[in-house]
């Protein structure tokens, strides 16, 4: 368990890494099952995007495994970093990924892993809209081609125009080059509009908050009982010595000057 541990990052990072790694296999599957040149342009540009990701999470892995032979080697860090080449024959190993983030977060526990989510909102929130991008970003294009292709006047008619609308909608440029034509095609525009304000507005507020929340003041140091005793002892014999010397001053004054009959 503590092993287990040792090799999870945050919950909402291996959610993350793991949807991917699940969104990687089915597309996989879907390159052998549909043929359709389109999706096949759609795919790879996608599969480029999913082989730099995993190559990103193979470095952090391995520079923060408590042992970087123990991960390379006994927890199949191999795996991950030839899963990551973007070839087909190697996408399958993406497998072992998956299951090693089901069986840390299987570890960790349910309740935990609610916990963990609920506590880290921003962190969480940000991971969600990251995927809601890639969903988006792969079939918004599909799904924009497919609506845009053969209507009149259209100028979406390939995969790269698809790609590039869906691009450019969603970091909220808008060149205006490629544009839909269709109802359909235009509820699926603002759909991405919507999703790319929201991932860059969580951003840009996770980055506000990561580098201007003030940092915790370090707390003082804890006052010992034997401390606050002494010390108390102290103040009282310091009154008392005050409140003799006051006395002794007030008889003096009582008592004046004697002068003799």
């Amino acid at each position: 368990m503590n092993k287990e541990r040792s090799e999870l990052k945050s919950i909402g990072y291996e959610i993350f890494i793991g949807i991917l790694s699940i969104l990687s296999i089915v597309n996989l599957v879907l390159l052998y099952v549909v043929q359709d040149r389109s999706l096949d342009t759609v795919l790879t540009v996608m599969n480029g995007i999913f082989s730099v990701i995993f190559v990103a999470d193979f470095l952090y892995r391995i520079i923060t495994a408590p042992s970087a032979g123990a991960y390379f080697f006994r927890h199949f860090g191999w795996a991950d970093l030839v899963a990551s080449v973007p070839l087909a024959q190697f996408k399958i190993l993406r497998l072992f990924r998956m299951v090693r983030v089901y069986r840390l977060l299987r570890g960790v526990g349910t309740r935990s892993v609610r916990r963990a989510l609920i506590r880290d909102r921003a962190g969480s929130s940000l991971y969600v809209l990251l995927l809601m991008g890639i969903f988006v970003l792969e079939f918004g294009s599909l799904i924009i081609l497919r609506v845009e292709q053969n209507a009149p006047g259209a100028n979406i008619t390939t995969a790269s125009d698809a790609i590039w609308y869906t691009v450019v909608t969603i970091s909220t440029v808008g060149y205006g080059d490629q544009y839909p034509v269709t109802e359909a095609g235009r509820l699926v525009g603002t759909a991405v509009i919507v999703v790319g304000v929201g991932i860059f507005g969580t951003f840009t507020g996770y980055l506000a908050n990561f580098f201007l929340s003030p940092r915790k003041k370090d707390s003082a140091p804890p006052v010992s009982a034997t401390d606050t005793s002494a010390s108390t002892v102290e103040g009282l014999r310091l009154s008392l010595e005050e409140s003799e010397a006051k006395l002794a001053e007030i008889r003096k004054l009582l008592a004046g000057p004697t002068h003799s009959g």
